[in-house]
């Protein structure tokens, strides 16, 4: 009664007078106080058992905060909800305070600042936190409460009528703070103690996924907690309402969609959770609709990516493949017996994820022996072959349609790539190959009434899809190099049908795309595969394969860089003439006789550098036939370049790209290091284990600079057209590329046994040091020969430089000449005066008859240059042609009569044309 009377004393509410600052700090300290007066009540051990009081206390608090609770208030309140949580135990009284209490959680918290949500953002945190730890309260009605308030947290609550000064929190507030609160973790682990409270367990599932669906921080913290397992392994137990083993599956597809999917995979890979989940996919499979089982399979296809997983060990494998080859396979497990299959849509799914595990299954040896043990080839054999005509005219429920058979076609042939190369014995038993070849025909065959599925590019009619993947097929079976199964796919005739699919693809008037390339490169591969090291193999390749090889490399490299995959294809052409023609003679001779080689170089100056290590070692190993050593010298590009300069310009460029040192000419800079690149002078102070190929032996695979040197000495060194001075320099690098390399070779066994510590005998000391000695002096040597080359080239030049000066100097005193000829010429007819003085000038020049008995001095003769005229009908200057003629000029008194009866008007004639 004191208590009560004490309460009564109190005056909280004065709504009249709004108070000053002072007053309203007074009164929060007020409110304040009685908080910690309400903890020191429920604490205090003398008032401890004074449950009436505490009941009349605590209940006049839930009233003064009916409209939420305050932020700066929350670490007290959740103080007194833990202490009325111990007394729940023994005192049910409590429990109605405690539900009154969580339903005001669901309402927003209430701040009377702004900056409240930052100051107090901890103490919410914490009581989040404690707010989850209330479900250790065995009454349900608490845990069905705090169940209720946290997922009223992600529903629009509006807030009650607020007094002055107070504000509810920001809308996301305190979901931001709920993830970073163990209030999912705690929420989970109750969910041990709720197997007598099925109803309650049903809501907390709901509000998992919700939690698990809104956030990813809340899926980490779950995953935390081993939410994925513990889902798992609860998903089976008894439900009335059906809804549990749903809602389990939903929050285990929200943990793989937000959270760390290696994580959730590895929490159900344990043996378990694999039978669990083997008894929720037997559980669903008996219902009418198998979208649920089609989640779950989902689920057990990631389990089956984790090498670790426990499917074969607990026999969930077995029972899934018996279930993915049905219907194609009759057996009498009594698994398919009662199997709802009505062939619907989800059922179609069904199928096609059981067909997809098989893909996943078949890492596992242990696997593959399942596979035969359930005949899975056969029903994948099944599934591929190609629709009759009474097939597809037969509709009804008891069968898939033509669309969804269509499907199921295309993913065993998916299948079969991956699964055929593992388990080739029984695909040959089976007669895959057959199977394979006729369904091959079966794709170049026009039939209109087939391509229904999305999978069919093309539209109605079209089988691309089918042809892709039979190719595949084809590619992964020849890949495993059994010779056994090659042999009995070319005595079918496999090369001729693959060559004539190519060919006829090349003529269709249907536009390239990816799928088309990426067939005809298929194709390619596999008669290499087949062709490669069997020379029968290559004569069947014959005349109609290097037509086929030839049309490809003519293409040219103009859209290597298109992204649908030509750059793919050319290669795939180049590795089929090294694979298909080089080796045999008979086919390599109609390939040269074709110009092969020069439609090879053609491909090699205009195709990217990626390609042309391909190019060269094809080019490499043709010119071991000496017939074609005449068509690689003969070879000229469009601007006039031949073969040998190619190469000799593919190796600076190589030498650029790695960075070799060299001179502004191309010449040898550094005689001690004449080929090494930049990347292998900063390895010359590394060790190298035994078992490690050293950097000079790995240089020659890695780039152009062997294969030129060896095509070059195939063709020869000397004699080699259309060189120029600095083709010369480089090639005598290239002539002397072995001794260099073999000298580097020395070097480096020097410098490694140098870095080991190891010291070599005198006699093998002297002789590293001769070799590197002799090395370095033919790099000096070959040195001075190019610095001679250059020499003699700008000698060269200047020379021409000369000849071109004095070629200008003469053509500018001719023009000299005509321009004085022109104005005499003029100046003669121009003026009468000046004609007379200069017939008169000639008249007094003209010699006088010789005398006999004067001595005959013999003929001399003068070169020089005459000008020849040419008068036309066109008026002024456009009427005259020039023309320099060249004539003997003979000397004074040397056939006068010519000389002086000449026609003095002889320059007249002589005219200009524009």
């Amino acid at each position: 009664m004191d208590s009560g009377k004490a309460v009564h004393r109190r005056k909280p509410d004065i709504p009249v007078i709004r108070p000053r600052a002072s007053d309203e700090n007074q009164q929060v300290s007020a409110k304040r106080l009685e908080l910690s007066m309400v903890i020191r009540l429920l604490e205090d051990p003398l008032t401890a058992d004074l449950k009436e009081r505490h009941l009349f206390v605590l209940k006049k608090l839930l009233k003064r905060n009916q409209i939420g609770f305050l932020l700066k208030e929350l670490k007290g309140i959740a103080k007194i909800l833990n202490i009325c949580a111990e007394k729940v135990k023994d005192h049910p009284e409590y429990v109605p305070i405690l539900c009154e209490a969580l339903n005001i959680c669901s309402l927003p918290f209430l701040k009377e600042k702004a900056s409240d949500e930052l100051t107090y953002a901890q103490d919410v945190i914490e009581f989040l936190s404690h707010m989850g730890c209330l479900m250790r309260v065995s009454d349900a009605e608490v845990r069905q409460q705090i169940v209720a308030s946290v997922k009223s947290f992600y529903s629009c609550v509006a807030p009650k009528q607020l007094l002055d000064g107070l504000q509810p929190a920001s809308p996301g507030y305190r979901l931001q703070l709920l993830e970073r609160s163990d209030l999912p973790q705690t929420l989970l682990l109750s969910m041990a103690a709720l197997e007598n409270q099925p109803a309650i367990r049903l809501q907390l599932l709901q509000t998992l996924q919700i939690l698990s669906s809104s956030s990813d921080l809340n899926c980490v913290l779950i995953l935390n907690a081993r939410g994925a397992e513990m889902i798992c392994l609860h998903m089976n137990e008894p439900d009335p309402s059906g809804q549990v083993l749903f809602r389990s599956s939903e929050i285990l597809w929200n943990l793989l969609e937000r959270g760390n999917k290696e994580e959730v995979t590895a929490q159900l890979s344990s043996m378990e959770c694999v039978l669990s989940l083997k008894e929720a996919f037997f559980t669903s499979l008996g219902c009418s609709d198998h979208q649920l089982t089609n989640e779950l399979l989902v689920i057990v296809a990631l389990i089956a990516e984790n090498p670790n997983s426990l499917l074969i060990e607990s026999s969930f494998a077995k029972d899934l493949v018996v279930l993915a080859t049905f219907p194609e396979c009759k057996t009498v497990n009594p698994l398919v017996h009662n199997l709802n299959f009505n062939f619907s849509t989800e059922d179609l799914k069904m199928k096609k994820l059981l067909l997809n595990l098989l893909v996943l299954l078949s890492g596992d040896f242990a696997a593959l022996q399942l596979f035969e043990e359930e005949r899975v080839i056969p029903a994948l054999l099944t599934l591929m072959k190609p629709p009759t005509a009474s097939s597809e005219r037969q509709s009804g429920s008891g069968r898939w349609s033509s669309a969804q058979q269509e499907e199921l076609q295309l993913q065993a042939l998916t299948i079969l790539a991956t699964i055929a190369p593992l388990m080739l014995e029984e695909y040959v038993s089976c007669q895959g190959i057959a199977c394979l070849l006729l369904l091959l025909d079966w794709c170049i065959r026009k039939d209109a009434l087939f391509g229904h599925s999305s999978h069919g590019t093309g539209g109605r009619g079209s089988k691309t899809a089918q042809m892709f993947h039979c190719i595949r097929v084809l590619r992964s079976v020849t890949s495993s190099c059994v010779d056994s199964v090659n042999q009995d796919l070319c005595d079918q005739g496999v090369i001729n049908q693959l060559l004539g699919i190519l060919m006829q693809m090349e003529v269709s008037p249907d536009e390239e795309d990816v799928i088309t390339l990426e067939i005809k490169l298929d194709i390619q591969l596999v008669l290499s595969l087949l062709c490669e090291s069997d020379m029968h193999r290559k004569e069947l390749f014959g005349s109609e394969g290097v037509e086929m090889v030839l049309h490809f490399l003519r293409k040219g490299s103009d859209r290597f860089y298109s992204g649908l995959g030509h750059n793919k294809l050319i290669l795939s052409t180049v590795d089929c003439v090294w694979s298909c023609i080089v080796g045999c003679y008979t086919t390599e001779d109609f390939f040269l006789a074709k110009e092969g080689v020069s439609v090879l170089l053609d491909l090699l100056s205009s195709s990217p550098g990626c390609v042309h290590c391909n190019i060269l070692a094809t080019l490499l190993e043709l010119c071991d036939n000496p017939n074609a050593l005449p068509h690689v010298v003969s070879w000229r590009d469009g601007r006039g370049q031949t073969a040998p300069g190619l190469l000799l310009q593919l190796w600076r460029e190589e030498e650029e790209e790695l960075q070799v040192s060299r001179n502004q000419h191309g010449g040898i800079a550094d005689p001690q290091r004449p080929l090494l690149s930049l990347h292998q002078q900063h390895d010359t102070k590394l060790s190298f284990p035994a078992d490690v190929p050293s950097q000079a032996v790995l240089e020659l695979s890695e780039n152009l600079r062997a294969k030129i040197y060896s095509i070059l000495c195939k063709i020869g060194f000397y004699d080699l057209p259309g060189l120029s001075a600095k083709h010369y320099v480089t090639l005598s690098i290239v002539r002397r590329y072995l001794d260099f390399k073999v000298g580097e070779v020395w070097e480096e066994i020097s410098r490694e046994l140098s870095l080991d510590g190891v010291r070599p005998i005198s006699p093998d000391e002297e002789a590293l040091s001769t070799i590197c000695k002799i090395t370095e002096d033919t790099a000096r040597r070959v040195a001075a020969e190019q610095n001679s080359i250059l020499e003699q080239r700008e000698k060269e030049e200047l020379g021409e430089e000369e000849l071109m000066y004095a070629e200008m100097k003469s053509h500018w005193r001719q023009q000299e000449l005509m321009a004085k000829s022109w104005d005499s010429y003029v100046s003669r007819t121009s003026n009468y005066e000046i004609l007379k003085e200069v017939k008169a000038q000639r008249e007094s020049t003209r010699p006088k008859p010789k005398r006999e008995g004067t001595a005959v001095h013999p003929t001399e003769h003068f070169i020089g240059q005459v000008i020849a005229a040419e008068s036309t009908d066109a008026q002024g200057s456009a009427g005259l042609k020039l023309m320099l003629t060249r004539a003997p000029i003979k000397t004074a008194g040397q056939d006068a009569v010519g000389a002086t009866t000449q026609d003095p008007e002889y320059f007249s004639t002589v005219s200009v044309k524009d």
